[in-house]
């Protein structure tokens, strides 16, 4: 990845990695390279979360797209997959989400889906950060052919909502819910369309004020909802993040079904209606070894992805693959959208549970999660990717692979957003995990501090 897009778009801290200045010279950029490959008038759609820097950033890529000569259509507050999903019903160009994701309120980010509605491809970013760093100015549009301003705040959200309604066959009566919206872009669509597939639902954390998304609340932030499920007897709860591209469930028990669950849950099921082209699914190479197991004994292919969205989505557009996830709760239904999509994902388990009669636990107990561990460990942006590589961070880490062979895996790779070193140690015996992914932490920590001194 460049200077400026990681593996999820621009993300940075409001006004101080990430300014007004940055978000209009990459409105101006992605305007100028996408507008220069048509023979029509270029047509971006921006759709935004909660933060209080939102609306700050909206303003400064409209300016910078329309600068250019491209026009702009407003889908206001609303989730990073329906912004995929209009893009490529109403034709548009490119699709702008701005949004942090599951992160803190004063982080922000820009990610860009272009005309199919899949991410730009790394070629398209490396063009757009090429005009971002050069220091001549781009020659903006003047007259008649500076660019316009369309509202469609209210009709993008009723048109997604519909759209995911009609992903299911029948309705979800029957079932009561606990919904955790995150205080982020779902509140403005889960109530809409749990009221339109006839679920019984309580709707909470779908009171943003700026800076309460993702606080103590959403898919990273667990512990209510399930207090919520367990006093209030409910059958499932349902969690998204702040853009809804992701969503974790609770079972009635206060059991957490993450995304290799529900992935797993939903890909059986497919199985047995013959919907699962080759009997296969991706899912990350931080899956649990226990999803593989359950996998191989259902009959089913697991193919590893790195870890990334985008990069679950190549290997399922490689293989021809429709279903694909991580356990964070991203997961792609390809045959419905193009991206993961947290709404949708929920409706497609809730359909499942609903039509099977059984308890979420029971989808929950169905595989064997062997005991992993995963600690970060703080490492510069300059050093974290080659610190894997360094000679004593190797050396531990090969001693520990050979004490587990078959029993167990270690996993060792840079953050894609943050100034963070991943560390995942997986196995049968839980107490050498722990004490595998201690011995690697403290390496690396020692390893860190020496080269920052040279």
């Amino acid at each position: 990845m460049g200077k400026y897009f990681g593996t999820d778009g621009i993300r940075g801290r409001a006004n101080i990695e990430l300014d007004p200045m940055l978000a209009f010279h990459t409105g101006q950029a992605a305007a100028h390279v996408l507008s220069s490959k048509n023979g029509h008038k270029t047509k971006i759609l921006i759709g935004k979360d909660t933060r209080i820097s939102s609306d700050m950033l909206e303003a400064a890529l409209v300016a910078g797209i329309c600068s250019m000569g491209v026009d702009v259509e407003l889908l206001g507050v609303i989730t990073t997959p329906a912004v995929a999903f209009m893009t490529v019903k109403h034709k548009a160009d490119a699709g702008i989400v701005i949004s942090a994701s599951h992160n803190p309120f004063e982080h922000n980010g820009i990610k860009i889906f272009g005309s199919m509605g899949y991410k730009l491809n790394d070629d398209l970013e490396e063009q757009i950060e090429g005009l971002i760093s050069n220091p001549e100015p781009l020659r903006m549009k003047t007259h008649h052919e500076i660019g316009r301003v369309i509202r469609n705040e209210g009709a993008a959200a009723d048109e997604y909502v519909s759209f995911l309604a009609g992903t299911i066959d029948g309705d979800l009566s029957g079932l009561k819910i606990a919904v955790d919206c995150a205080n982020g872009a779902s509140c403005k669509t889960a109530a809409k369309l749990f009221s339109k597939v006839n679920a019984d639902c309580e709707i909470k954390f779908d009171e943003p004020d700026g800076i309460n998304i993702n606080s103590d609340c959403g898919s990273t932030h667990l512990n209510s909802l399930r207090q919520r499920v367990v006093s209030g007897g409910f059958d499932v709860g349902v969690a998204f993040d702040g853009d809804a591209d992701r969503c974790l469930m609770v079972c009635e028990n206060g059991e957490i079904l993450d995304g290799d669950r529900i992935m797993a849950a939903c890909a059986l099921e497919m199985k047995r209606e013959g919907r699962l082209k080759g009997d296969t699914f991706v899912a990350t190479v931080m899956s649990n070894l226990g999803l593989h197991a359950f996998a191989k004994s259902a009959g089913m292919h697991v193919v590893c992805a790195d870890v990334g969205d985008r990069f679950v989505l190549e290997e399922m557009l490689k293989g021809g693959f429709i279903l694909g996830g991580e356990q964070s709760g991203h997961v792609i239904f390809l045959n419905h959208i193009t991206t993961g999509d947290g709404q949708l994902t929920a409706l497609q388990f809730l359909s499942l549970l609903k039509k099977s009669g059984k308890k979420a636990s029971e989808f929950f107990n169905m595989i064997e999660q062997y005991p992993q561990v995963l600690t970060n460990v703080k490492v510069p942006n300059d050093m974290k990717k080659a610190i894997a590589s360094e000679e004593k961070v190797a050396e531990v880490i090969r001693e520990e692979e050979n004490a587990f062979g078959e029993d167990g895996r270690i996993l060792v790779r840079p953050s894609g957003t943050e100034s963070l070193v991943r560390i995942m140690v997986e196995g049968k015996d839980e107490a050498r995990v722990k004490n595998a992914a201690k011995k690697i932490a403290d390496v690396i920590n020692r390893v860190t501090e020496e080269k920052k001194k040279m």
